[in-house]
């Protein structure tokens, strides 16, 4: 089955796909003539975290090096496809062959053509996940009926935590929001018909909230993934990924050490204030850059 983005329905889902984090975006009703933007103080050290070298995914290309930070809190399923992928070699030598400037940047596929897979079982949707008050989330804005936040490097929008004691899990539905960087899993025209195609967004792309499963976000080398080669298909494909790795497959000597800005953090709160005085009514969680730091 071909496993390639539908974008013939996109335009149509744009409205209610993005309609809960659009009101983040509505320019208030009498905004500040001019907002006095806040100094942002240099990181400390207690303004860092390690991500879990189990959740780092190394993606070597020929046009340098991706850290893709997986989330297993929103999609644990897609998230052990990868893990299991990468400790087979399996993505060792695959093209990116499926490159849209301002959308995104697709691989995955034995074939490198977009109709091929690995031989493991097709992965069942993750377009939503399930909130709980153990899950890591920090909140940037709230929206009353929904909370716009960050798991980890990944942005998400819930429904408002005060609904939680209404569940029957006393949980609340959430998902990923699609900014650059984000990683996606790539399907057919059934829902759960995730495999082993994935892509690298190189824009922001609502309409592919809450329709394909987010499961990460590039941490380190979002400009390899802009410098990849563009087509639909890529006319002679030679951009490739020539080793991925979980970072606890990469040995000790080699392996890069990568600490990331934690989201819960004083600095990242500073960071949000800055960037909200800044771009005012506009603002939306994709204007958020996570410093990352690898060595």
């Amino acid at each position: 089955m071909r496993k390639t983005l539908l974008l013939f329905a996109a335009g149509a889902f744009a409205l209610s796909a993005g309609a809960t984090f659009a009101q983040a975006r509505k320019p208030a009703a009498q905004a500040p003539a001019a907002a006095v933007t806040p100094a942002v103080p240099k990181p400390t050290a207690a303004d860092w975290r390690t991500p879990k070298p189990e959740d780092v995914l190394v993606i070597d290309t020929n046009k340098g090096r991706i850290i893709v930070e997986m989330v297993p809190e929103v999609a644990p399923l897609y998230t052990e496809r990868m893990r299991t992928l990468a400790l087979q070699h399996f993505f060792d030598g695959l093209t990116f062959f499926r490159v849209i400037d301002d959308f995104m940047a697709q691989t995955g596929d034995p074939e490198n053509r977009g109709t091929g897979s690995s031989s493991l079982p097709d992965v069942k949707a993750e377009f939503m996940f399930r909130r709980g008050p153990e899950t890591p989330f920090v909140l940037v804005v709230d929206q009353s009926v929904a909370e716009v936040g960050f798991i980890k490097s990944l942005p998400v929008v819930t429904q408002s935590m005060m609904l939680a004691p209404m569940t029957r899990d006393g949980k609340i539905a959430g998902y990923g929001l699609y900014c650059p960087g984000v990683a996606g899993a790539a399907r057919g025209s059934e829902e759960d018909s995730a495999n082993s195609q994935f892509y690298l967004m190189r824009e922001a792309y609502p309409a592919l909230e809450r329709r394909y499963t987010a499961w990460g976000r590039v941490i380190s080398g979002q400009s390899v993934v802009k410098a990849i080669k563009t087509g639909e298909p890529v006319a002679d494909p030679q951009d490739r990924m020539d080793r991925v790795r979980l970072l606890t497959d990469i040995p000790e000597k080699e392996r890069p050490k990568v600490r990331v800005i934690d989201p819960a953090g004083p600095w990242f709160k500073a960071e949000i204030a800055r960037t909200q005085a800044a771009r005012s009514a506009e603002f939306t969680a994709c204007d958020v850059t996570i410093p990352v730091e690898v060595k």
